[in-house]
């Protein structure tokens, strides 16, 4: 914990900057995580094969009620189809697709700037190195007492290292979890899809059976 602090304040004051950065990160990964987890934790194969022996027994209402079970956004798009049973297949395809338009956005919120996060922090450490470096060579330049000479560019290249290591650290982390959380959001989004595409099917051999 003591080198922490000491890498911080050797790379004063841009270290502190992405530390800031880090929380952010941090803040935005366990967020999205726990939204993730908890509002698509539906098993959508055991739920739609519900759906499906509802529908083909002609209780859409039972099916829709099945659907208001919890406030899952799989469970949203399904019942705004089902609610349009009635009105043919257009108006059963446009209203899932429209639910669709409103939960997805809800899905993908702040997954991207994850990697804007991890740009941001690699530029703020370059600032650092550039910092470091440059007082770094004023100290060979200005300075004429060797070992006052040798301390300032010590702290100069300690400065510089360290604001690279944390920016590229910082990066690394961002982007590590902006590929899972896409991977998780991708996933779900495809679930939702095939769901719906489900439901289109189901319907469509219902009404010709």
């Amino acid at each position: 914990m003591q080198e922490v602090g000491h890498a911080l304040v050797e790379g004063a004051p841009f270290s502190f900057i992405n530390i800031a950065v880090l929380a952010l990160v941090l803040a935005i990964v366990a967020e999205r995580f726990v939204f993730i987890l908890s509002k698509y934790r539906v098993n959508a194969t055991e739920f739609m094969a519900q759906v499906r022996k509802l529908v083909q027994a002609g209780n859409i209402d039972r099916a829709i009620k099945l659907c208001e079970a919890a406030p899952l956004p799989l469970l949203q798009v399904i019942k705004a189809g089902l609610t349009q049973v009635n009105r043919g297949e257009d108006a059963v395809i446009a209203n899932m697709e429209e639910k669709l338009a409103e939960v997805l956005p809800a899905l993908e919120k702040r997954i991207a700037s994850l990697w804007t996060f991890a740009n941001l922090a690699t530029l703020i450490g370059l600032l650092g190195t550039i910092r470091g470096l440059i007082r770094a060579f004023a100290a060979v330049g200005t300075i004429d007492d060797p070992s006052q000479k040798t301390a300032m560019l010590s702290a100069g290249i300690s400065e510089a290292m360290w604001n690279t290591f944390l920016g590229l650290l910082i990066a690394v982390i961002a982007m590590f979890f902006h590929l899972i959380l896409n991977g998780m959001a991708k996933r779900q989004k495809h679930e939702m899809e095939k769901a719906t595409m489900k439901l289109e099917n189901l319907l469509t051999l219902k009404r010709q059976g």
